[in-house]
């Protein structure tokens, strides 16, 4: 499938900001065999005083900006094209029993960016906490592989947990989330990530964009007209990674486009950074996925 997006994000300043930097991250990620960029702009107004684009330790594209000049607002504006096509499946034959996980984990010597080991202790935004851990321990039953487990929590979650954009904001801890049984995706991903590295299944937070239409008689899936996220889940040597969509309960497949791969948000958030100003800012922010095919 062939896609064209456009995301904006525009912020707005009482009184001039005298020093802003900012890192941006919310270029499609070229994967092999998954997704082609044949076009990718990401524009910034005004046009800032220093901006390097780098790839940061886990592959995605950073897009680093700083201004040296007193500015009222600041609009950040991606342009691309993308064909994707659907992971794999993972073959039965290669899932790895979950109770065998701990001994492949410890055989794994590889701490490149996609080694399990990133993705299984605590980051700086999910630290595995009892309640969550008993939840997953009360979601899964003896005999099941890695995957197996994963799906049974995710799927769980997408039961107990309510999708609710007022309920939560972007620094709600994913503790709170998890007792609300209220969300929005980082907070459904967060506490499914939460979950599975509780009973030692290494996952990971993905930041990406989703379809907008929906197949003719389908409903419209949630998180479809902002960035979305979704997690990353380990399954041992042989099934590698597998991606799923809590929210949307969805094994991740070519309507999901990625973004950048992390241990949570704080490693993909779109934008972040800091800013100097005196007053308050307002944010807008707009996303239209568009299939070309």
């Amino acid at each position: 499938m062939r896609y064209e997006i456009r995301m904006q994000q525009d912020y707005s300043y009482a009184a001039p900001s005298h020093a802003a930097r900012n890192l941006i991250r919310v270029s499609p990620r070229p994967i092999p065999g998954r997704q082609l960029l044949t076009r990718c702009d990401v524009t910034v107004s005004p046009p800032p005083s220093e901006r390097r684009d780098w790839l940061d330790f886990f592959g995605n594209q950073v897009t680093e900006i700083a201004f040296q000049m007193p500015i009222n607002a600041l609009s950040v504006t991606l342009l691309t094209e993308v064909d994707c096509t659907s992971p794999p499946p993972i073959a039965a034959a290669d899932a790895t029993p979950l109770a065998d996980l701990p001994a492949q984990l410890h055989a794994v010597r590889d701490i490149g960016p996609d080694s399990p080991h990133h993705f299984l202790a605590a980051s700086p935004r999910v630290r595995p906490q009892t309640d969550m851990t008993a939840y997953a321990r009360a979601c899964i039953d003896d005999g099941m592989t890695a995957l197996q487990a994963a799906l049974a929590i995710g799927q769980r979650l997408h039961q107990d947990m309510t999708f609710d954009a007022k309920a939560t904001e972007v620094d709600t801890p994913t503790e709170t989330a998890f007792a609300k049984r209220h969300g929005v995706c980082q907070d459904f991903s967060h506490v499914m990530i939460a979950c599975l590295r509780g009973i030692c299944i290494p996952a990971g937070y993905v930041s990406g964009y989703l379809r907008t239409l929906p197949p003719e008689g389908q409903p419209r899936l949630e998180g479809a007209d902002a960035m979305h996220a979704w997690v990353r889940i380990w399954g041992g040597p042989q099934s590698g990674w597998m991606e799923y969509d809590p929210t949307n309960d969805l094994v991740v497949g070519s309507d999901h486009i990625v973004s950048a791969y992390g241990r949570d948000y704080s490693d993909v958030a779109p934008i972040r950074g800091v800013v100097r100003i005196a007053g308050d800012q307002k944010s807008s922010h707009r996303v239209d996925v568009i299939a070309l095919d």
